[in-house]
C-alpha cells in the first residue's frame, strides 16, 4: 500500500502533511502537492493532516490512476519539507469537483 494525493489539493495545496513525513516524499507543483509512491513508507501520518482530504490510501477504488499521477510528477517536480503557506483562495476551492481541469504541470519551488 501507498498514499497518494488527488485533485481535491488543486489550488488548495496545503502543506500540513509535508511537515509530518518521517521521509519527505512529497513534491510540489505549482498547484498541488503529489506523493512518490515508491518512497512513501505507508506510515500514514500524513492522511490526518490534510484539511482538504486530498492525501487516500491507493487501496480504495479507482486509485491506480492516481498512483501513475503521482509518480509522473514527483518524478518532475522539487521536494518538498517544510510547511508553507496555503494558496490564497484554497478554503473556496476546497471541496469543489471537477478541479483536475485546473491542474498546472509546472513545478513549484520545493524547498
Amino acid at each position: 500500500m501507498t498514499y497518494i494525493v488527488n485533485d481535491n489539493c488543486i489550488l488548495c495545496k496545503y502543506t500540513d502533511c509535508v511537515e509530518v513525513c518521517p521521509v519527505d516524499c512529497f513534491y510540489e507543483g505549482e498547484n498541488m502537492l503529489v506523493i512518490h509512491p515508491d518512497e512513501c513508507i505507508d506510515c500514514g501520518v500524513c492522511e490526518p493532516e490534510c484539511p482538504a482530504d486530498a492525501i487516500r490510501p491507493d487501496t480504495e477504488p479507482d486509485m491506480v490512476k492516481w498512483v501513475e499521477f503521482n509518480r509522473k510528477y514527483a518524478e518532475m517536480w522539487p521536494v518538498i519539507f517544510t510547511k508553507k503557506d496555503a494558496l490564497e483562495g484554497a478554503d473556496d476551492m476546497d471541496g469543489k469537483p471537477g478541479k483536475i481541469d485546473l491542474f498546472s504541470d509546472k513545478a513549484g519551488p520545493g524547498g
